[in-house]
């Protein structure tokens, strides 16, 4: 806690917010029962400077702070997991046997990594560490710089504050870690623009497997349906029908394949995997289905093209 008042004579800082968690912690209201993945114990300021508003009741203040009084803002898991449809502000929840009042619901962020971001609770520092944590040291402090522009200088006077405090003179010597929020943010955005490379990569290459296969199938077929062009040429059917024939036949043997992928990834939306709960965006459906239409025509047009070239005297002479 004296690092924390430390920080905030700084000139650079915004806010800081000394933070307790304590994880798996057990909630109880009216029967209904969920494990908190993870409660926060803090200031008012953490809402502002991690970024959590809430789209019900409201949050907790400085009084409560120092009252320790017994409220918290939940996620939007643990609402629907304690609350189901019931509006959850105002309501006691039993958290490790202690009850707390639930003043505010936060807004839905989903998840981040492996861990459900709504499956969380966060209470007044004082309440959280006189009923869990204990008040021994802190798990993190949460420090909002004055602008984007000042983040590196507040880094750099939170890390000389931080040096003197606790007598480090080598960076190899410090006991604490500085996390930057935009560092980590290019990180993640550098993390998924590869990852999405790699994954356009993998679809590409299926794809191209994919086409390749209706090709295949489809000279088959032309070859199998030889004597059947033939007839249809000699009775009058023009190039163009033979064409549009072959290739609606590509067409809808990839777009079969499309659905069924559709369908793979609706039944995969019903489950949470690895704590990550898959969505199902209709823009992807449409443009699933439209690349699985344009990789029927592609790759169908040799197919068809040389089924409505065939001479109708070869064509009904072939066995």
């Amino acid at each position: 806690m004296q690092d924390a008042r430390a920080l905030t004579e700084l000139s650079s800082i915004k806010s800081v917010s000394p933070v307790v968690t304590s994880n798996a912690v057990a909630a109880v209201h009216e029967g209904a029962s969920h494990s908190i993945a993870q409660l926060v114990g803090t200031y008012p300021s953490y809402f502002e400077a991690m970024n959590k508003p809430v789209t019900a009741g409201t949050y907790f203040v400085n009084d409560d702070v120092r009252a320790a009084r017994k409220v918290m803002v939940i996620g939007r898991t643990v609402a629907e997991a304690l609350f189901g449809r019931t509006d959850p502000v105002g309501r006691s929840v039993s958290v490790s046997g202690v009850p707390f009042t639930v003043v505010g619901v936060l807004k839905e962020s989903g998840s981040s990594g492996m861990q459900d971001g709504d499956d969380v609770a966060i209470a007044p520092l004082p309440a959280v560490q006189q009923s869990l944590t204990g008040f021994g040291s802190l798990g993190s402090i949460v420090v909002q710089a004055t602008s984007a522009a000042a983040t590196e200088t507040a880094q750099a006077e939170v890390t000389t504050v931080l040096n003197q405090r606790h007598g480090v003179t080598s960076a190899t010597e410090a006991d604490y870690r500085i996390l930057n929020q935009a560092t980590l943010q290019e990180t993640v955005s550098a993390a998924t623009g590869t990852f999405t490379v790699l994954l356009g990569a993998v679809a590409a290459i299926s794809l191209l497997v994919g086409g390749i296969g209706i090709t295949n199938i489809m000279l088959v077929t032309v070859t199998e349906r030889t004597r059947e062009i033939g007839i249809r040429k000699a009775i009058g059917a023009p190039r163009s029908a033979i064409l549009g024939q072959f290739l609606l036949e590509a067409t809808l043997l990839s777009l079969v394949g499309g659905l069924s992928g559709v369908l793979v990834a609706f039944v995969g939306t019903r489950f949470t995997i690895a704590g990550i709960e898959p969505v199902l965006v209709p823009s992807s459906v449409v443009l699933a289905l439209g690349v699985s239409v344009g990789i029927g025509l592609f790759f169908g047009s040799y197919p068809a093209n040389r089924a409505a070239k065939l001479r109708p005297i070869q064509a009904l002479r072939h066995e």
